[in-house]
């Protein structure tokens, strides 16, 4: 997927533990887990709102578009639009 995920390294930066974040955005840790390995699909906009408040950040600090070979797509396409 060429949506990299940077939650671990802000976390880390911020000296936030995984359990405060979970806690504060009202997810598992488990959840949380996942979302910090990348291994989503998508994240909620207000889960996202509340990670970013709560870091003092930007979704660009957390998240990252990385395209691989498998992901390009020819100029002006949009994903899904069934061109």
């Amino acid at each position: 997927m060429p949506i990299k995920v940077s939650l671990a390294v802000i976390l880390a930066r911020r000296n936030v533990k995984s359990k405060e974040l979970a806690e504060y955005i009202g997810i598992t840790e488990a959840n949380l887990s996942l979302l910090r390995q990348g291994k989503v699909k998508g994240i909620r906009f207000n889960t996202l709102d509340a990670i970013c408040r709560y870091l003092d950040c930007q979704p660009g600090d957390i998240l990252a578009f990385e395209p691989d070979d498998e992901t390009t797509l020819p100029p002006g396409a949009i994903a899904g639009d069934g061109a």
